[in-house]
């Protein structure tokens, strides 16, 4: 890259980070550029949307304000969230524990080794070594995707998300009958439950085969964070090929780690498809669940046209949530 390509780099990525700047059209305009074009550049040369840098870096201040004993609502509202449960459920997604929770550190994992230096720059560690992008992105829109079908089941009758869809199907033999879209959504959040449990040593998870929609998000949100945080620290270690003893079973079985996130990304990604066909059965109109769609959503590009259903997105701030 010329000089010159590096100076617009550093104004492109001073108009992300600018304290005045709470939208992705505020970040273009400053930078005198189209929306398009700016969230095209900076994904480009940062591999990071604008919208996604942004929201990253503010959460890493607000986490090195917690740790300077600021309160949860003044990090929440420096962080341009609206509210503290917004803020809240945003920080466990990505620190992988809640705000009130002490931590040693304050970065999180990024793909340009940019990161929040206190008091008010910005630190690019340049040896940083980002997780690989494509498993990246196939775990983060297999959660992304699951909320989003949860959230989509919410809108239906309970009678619609328990009726027996498609009855006597099997997607694995241990875990039963999945013929409705209840079950099957209840599958998706407690596999990840259980594998969670054996890889932090804790006791099998109670099973909630009547689960609601609302109680799901919850259990969601609340593995989402251990869920990255788990995977995220094994690729750091280069640990994908150990072996997992996983006592949950009887007798104990060992698996090997990058077997079992295999295993768990497959058939949710099978799951995730079946319960858009029930719903589709159902007559409702739901959207494919496309990585490509949602990869461009997510760096701001400009979206295919959209189903009834959009994609989710946290409670953030009308500028942090734009990446769709």
């Amino acid at each position: 890259m010329t000089t010159n390509g590096r100076d617009r780099l550093r104004e492109l990525l001073d108009a992300v980070l600018d304290e005045r700047h709470t939208t992705l059209d505020d970040m273009a305009d400053d930078a005198h550029a189209s929306r398009f074009h700016f969230a095209r550049t900076v994904s480009r040369f940062a591999g990071e949307s604008p919208v996604a840098m942004r929201r990253r870096v503010m959460l890493e201040r607000a986490a090195w304000q917690l740790q300077c004993g600021a309160s949860v609502t003044d990090a929440a509202w420096a962080a341009g969230y609206e509210s503290a449960e917004g803020f809240s459920r945003a920080f466990v997604k990505a620190f992988g524990h809640p705000p009130s929770a002490q931590a040693s550190g304050h970065w999180l994992p990024s793909p340009n080794g940019i990161h929040f230096h206190p008091p008010t720059s910005l630190w690019v560690h340049t040896p940083e070594s980002p997780m690989n992008p494509l498993s990246e992105q196939l775990l983060r829109h297999d959660l992304d995707d699951t909320a989003h079908l949860i959230r989509t089941a919410a809108t239906l009758g309970a009678d619609e998300i328990h009726h027996p869809v498609l009855p006597g199907t099997i997607v694995l033999e241990w875990d039963g009958e999945e013929a409705s879209i209840g079950a099957v959504l209840e599958s998706l959040v407690y596999t990840k439950e259980v594998w969670l449990a054996s890889i932090e040593g804790l006791d099998l998870p109670e099973r909630q085969t009547q689960a609601t929609p609302r109680s799901l998000l919850h259990r969601h949100e609340e593995l989402t964070g251990r869920w990255l945080v788990a995977v995220r620290d094994i690729d750091r270690r280069g640990a994908w090929d150990d072996r997992l003893v996983d006592a949950l079973c009887d007798p104990p079985e060992s698996f090997v780690i990058s077997a079992v996130f295999a295993h768990v990304l497959t058939f949710s990604a099978y799951r995730r498809l079946l319960v858009r066909q029930m719903m589709r059965n159902l007559g409702h109109r739901i959207d494919d669940g496309d990585p490509i769609i949602w990869l461009r959503r997510q760096r701001g590009e400009h979206p295919e046209p959209e189903s009834e259903h959009s994609e989710p997105s946290d409670d953030h701030t009308s500028g942090q949530g734009e990446d769709s």
